[in-house]
């Protein structure tokens, strides 16, 4: 599964890793992806979503 928010499109940022003896590795900060089952255009259907969108209500939940 790609780290990509299917709502808005988020995806991980690139940088490097510093060590304290400054040596520096490539690394990846990836979005906090859940799973989640949402109404899409009246259908429930399974999402990939990122945290802050559920948070700001960009999405509607399925209640089960």
């Amino acid at each position: 599964m790609a780290a990509v928010c299917e709502v808005c499109g988020k995806k991980p940022s690139f940088g490097m890793a510093v060590s304290h003896s400054h040596r520096r590795t490539k690394r990846r900060w990836n979005p906090n992806i859940q799973r989640v089952r949402a109404l899409v255009n009246g259908a429930p259907k399974r999402l990939n979503v990122c945290t802050s969108c559920i948070k700001a209500g960009k999405i509607e939940k399925v209640a089960r």
